[in-house]
């Protein structure tokens, strides 16, 4: 992913970014040259990241133990058009674009089919995923046989991290009045394009 310096997420902030979406699409290359990719609930643990195939996913097939993983967490984006910059007005040399804000991580994977394992993987993701909840639901809460049945019909997938790169693009490149407006003009579209708006206010506010 190119990313100019005045475009990086700050690193202090990244995992935070992460946790805020809660998913990631998992990318890889099989031995054919085939891409696959298949969106999954992760939780980043340290250096690893944990997720889980169903076990009828083709993607199971098409990986294994070392293969090398792309995870690519989408966050708020919009369109940004050119009438927001004053340039339109007074020379016309202005043109789209689109601000966004993303994070890749890339790991080796390890598959996990161990249920002591899948049980806990999925207890930290349901629990992640439930604390915002006024009756958090656990895995507790529903019979140990289905459980055991439901861990049967998927498979861990623990990524190692190796890399990670973050990128906020949000018209920094702009001077201060024209990022202004771009913020003001998203925040009355609604949408995904009030979270990019709230996201540019934090550099400036």
């Amino acid at each position: 992913m190119y990313v100019p310096h005045f475009n990086e997420m700050p690193p202090a902030d990244v995992r935070d970014f992460v946790a805020s979406i809660g998913s990631a699409q998992m990318v890889t290359v099989d031995d054919a040259g085939e891409l696959h990719a298949t969106q999954l609930p992760i939780v980043w643990r340290d250096d690893t990241v944990e997720a889980h195939l169903a076990l009828k996913n083709p993607h199971v097939d098409a990986i294994g133990d070392g293969q090398q993983v792309l995870l690519i967490v989408t966050g708020p984006q919009a369109y940004v058009t050119p009438s927001w910059y004053q340039g339109k007005a007074e020379h016309g040399r202005v043109v789209p674009t689109w601000n966004y804000s993303t994070v890749q991580i890339r790991g080796t994977v390890t598959l996990r089919r161990d249920p002591a394992w899948l049980r806990g993987a999925v207890a930290r993701l349901t629990d992640t995923h439930e604390s915002a909840e006024s009756v958090p639901w656990s895995l507790d809460d529903a019979p140990g046989r289905f459980i055991e049945g439901q861990l049967h019909g998927i498979v861990g997938v623990d990524i190692a991290v190796s890399r990670v790169v973050a990128k906020d693009k949000l018209s920094q490149n702009r001077a201060d009045a024209d990022r202004k407006a771009v913020a003001e003009g998203m925040s009355g579209r609604g949408g995904e394009s009030v979270e990019v708006a709230a996201r540019m206010r934090r550099d400036f506010a």
